[in-house]
């Protein structure tokens, strides 16, 4: 994602300042958020429990609806008469080949997420059946494992990146209206979305990143500990190990901040897309393969049958359905509202050029189909190994899936493990260091109005700040903290990006009225042409 630095830039954009406003209240408060957990991290624990617990049964409605209104919005944006708007000036070209610009997308989509999840959530779902009420270790199980790793990680995260990178780049580049979250409200706030209330809307975003990039932080920290365990035989579920090794990348990723190395960074970047390929490559050759080929068909068949059922599924009727929504379903949708800003400025970015139909089609659909490929080859090998082989996937104290160590497990099961575990320990490290980069910048970006090569010391400071967050959350409750603080941050960040869908809609009908005025301003000259003494 690093090349978002490569972009060329104007001398205007360049010499912007600091927002002060926007910059000093968000990095006020996510140092006292940081003092505070590292003062009373039980307090802290308790409250956030509390609070997520209210948000959930509250409000959880309201993220299945509005995810899926996401989907259906992108949806009808595409095939409308709006779809061959371009997101830049109508005689503008894309800046990237379809090739390369596809390629910069799936870099957007491997990161950690999908190493820390690719084994883990079909595992969890195979031995804990999601709703339904299948037997665990089941066949039937495993089916339902699959559909719903599928649905978490398929058209709706997308969906909601596609919103957020079509009105960023939609105002940002055919309005000229500025590369930030605010920017998109014109149509809504006026001038006032460069006064107070799209500083706060700018606030929100810089938290909504900040809790978002630090939840896969720690869940990067926590899967390099499970590695170290697995290669050591000590360290898994050290929350001491894991803020050490977040303390060890954050430095990495400050280093290369000031070191000027954005093309390394770019490069290894690049690499490790590679090696991740290769990774499920080699799984999907020494594995089962035609047991995977089964899974990814069978289960895109099972995903696309039943999308909108799970898509509206709230669990209002069984407490215990609701619980499950709530631990993985609400909080999906949750994690991925705090990366729009990240992704969907990323993806504007480098979509200049591109209509909205092209645009739609191609960040929604391409990177689902890498997503659904990756689960289907580790899922489906990881499901394999227990259903067929006889296999014990690893628990923790609990009994439960140990779900940093679950991917270095199934990787023990085949040749080269030796290579393999140290192959995926090292993915996740440089998806850390990246990750913090990509997301600092996004971050310097939104307090430096925009800038997209934001002041290197403010891109720094966001990434120490997104490991102290990531730090203090695993610190005061683990992997059950950084869900309750992503979803807690998405909560207001959600109405956010409604209204962005509401101006970006307004704009659009803007587009209408103006193509008609000059279509009979055209009319008009030519028939005064045509008739100078009259009709």
């Amino acid at each position: 994602m690093t090349d978002i630095k490569q972009a060329e830039t104007s001398h205007e954009a360049a010499d912007k300042p600091i927002n002060r406003t926007v910059f000093g209240i968000a990095a006020a408060l996510a140092v006292a958020f940081v003092a505070i957990g590292v003062i009373w991290p039980d307090q802290m624990g308790e409250e956030t429990t509390e609070a997520l617990a209210w948000v959930t049964s509250n409000f959880g409605w309201m993220f299945v609806l509005t995810s899926a209104a996401f989907v259906l919005f992108s949806a009808y944006l595409a095939l409308s008469r709006y779809g061959g708007i371009k997101l830049g000036l109508d005689d503008s070209e894309p800046e990237f080949s379809t090739v390369s610009w596809v390629s910069m997308m799936f870099a957007t989509g491997m990161g950690i997420g999908l190493m820390f999840w690719g084994v883990a959530e079909p595992l969890t779902h195979l031995n804990t059946p999601p709703l339904g009420g299948a037997e665990p270790g089941s066949a039937e199980a495993a089916a339902l494992s699959m559909q719903w790793s599928f649905f978490h990680w398929g058209f709706h995260p997308w969906a909601m990146y596609a919103v957020v990178g079509l009105a960023i780049g939609y105002f940002a580049y055919r309005k000229g209206a500025g590369n930030t979250v605010s920017a998109t409200f014109g149509p809504l706030l006026g001038r006032r979305a460069k006064e107070a209330p799209g500083k706060a809307i700018d606030v929100i975003a810089i938290f909504a990143t900040l809790f978002g990039s630090a939840t896969s932080l720690g869940l990067g920290a926590l899967q390099i500990t499970g590695g170290i365990d697995d290669v050591f035989g000590e360290g898994g579920g050290s929350k001491t190990l894991a803020v050490v090794v977040i303390a060890v990348l954050t430095l990495c990723f400050v280093l290369s901040a000031v070191s000027g190395v954005e093309r390394g960074i770019k490069y290894l970047s690049n690499a490790n897309a590679v090696a991740a390929a290769l990774l499920v490559f080699f799984l999907f050759v020494v594995g089962p393969t035609v047991f995977i080929l089964g899974t990814f068909t069978q289960t895109l068949g099972d995903y696309l049958t039943h999308l909108p059922s799970m898509a509206f599924d709230t669990g209002v009727y069984d407490a215990e359905a609701s619980s499950w929504l709530g631990g993985w379903t609400i909080f999906y949708w949750a994690w991925w509202m705090s990366w729009t800003p990240f992704v969907g400025m990323f993806v504007a970015r480098i979509s200049k050029g591109r209509t909205i139909r092209q645009f739609v089609v191609y960040v929604i659909l391409v990177p689902s189909l890498v997503s659904f490929v990756w689960f289907a080859i580790l899922g489906g090998t990881a499901i394999d190994l227990q259903l067929n082989e006889g296999w014990d996937p690893p628990t923790d104290d609990k009994g439960s899936i140990a779900l940093e160590a679950s991917l270095f497990d199934t990787l023990r099961e085949f040749p080269l493990a030796t290579v393999t575990v140290a192959l995926a320990v090292f993915l996740v490290a440089i998806f850390f260091v990246t990750g913090a980069d990509a997301a600092s910048i996004v971050m310097g970006m939104l307090s430096q109005h925009g800038t997209e090569e934001p002041n290197r010391l403010l891109v720094v400071f966001w990434g120490v700040a997104t490991g102290a967050v990531a730090a203090v959350l695993l610190w005061a409750g683990g992997l059950s903290a950084l869900q309750t603080l992503c979803i807690l941050v998405a909560g207001p960040f959600m109405l956010i990006l409604i209204g962005m869908c509401v101006s970006l809609v307004k704009a659009l009908r803007q587009e209408d009225y103006d193509s008609t005025l000059h279509l009979r301003i055209r009319r008009a000259v030519e028939h005064a042409q045509r008739y100078p003494d009259g009709p």
